[in-house]
């Protein structure tokens, strides 16, 4: 059965790189976050995987791809980055960046090219759930296309929640 899902920025970039991917829509539950969608979709929330829009002290953006079960440390990530400080995007500043809403953010087809780093253990799941670019919408999708097709730098950043 054919599932009805939206033609997001990140499906036409997904579609033009010919890359497959799995469409898994939930009901979009504000402040929800991964707990949520992993519940409605029945799958391990360590496999959703947050796309967050960070800045440096230099106010440059970049995006970090981390586990939905856990938090970025901006200490260990400034470190590794080798700058001063890093902190979140405002949501204004990452939907301008990226062309999405928060909630709705995808690493694929973001409207401002950004280095994107990647939690290193994300690379060694079977598979991800990532946002599709929509609230509401993830794709199921191999971890190895965060490195093939977005350039993605390993890190290792993350704390328990």
């Amino acid at each position: 059965m054919a599932v009805d899902f939206p033609i997001t920025a990140a499906i036409r970039f997904l579609r033009q790189k010919k890359v497959e991917f799995v469409p898994r829509m939930y009901d979009y539950v504000e402040k929800g976050g991964t707990r949520e969608s992993a519940k409605q979709l029945g799958v391990d929330e360590h496999a959703v995987i947050k796309t967050l829009v960070f800045e440096t002290n230099q106010k440059k953006p970049l995006i970090v791809l981390m586990h939905g079960d856990r938090e970025v440390s901006t200490k260990t990530l400034a470190r590794l980055l080798g700058v001063k400080s890093v902190e979140p995007s405002t949501p204004e500043k990452a939907s301008k960046l990226t062309g999405y809403l928060v909630g709705g953010t995808s690493p694929f087809g973001t409207r401002t090219a950004m280095p994107v780093y990647v939690e290193k253990s994300i690379l060694s799941l079977e598979k991800i759930y990532i946002n599709g670019g929509k609230r509401g919408f993830l794709i199921e999708i191999g971890p190895g296309i965060l490195r093939w097709e977005l350039n993605a730098e390993q890190i290792e950043a993350a704390m328990e929640r």
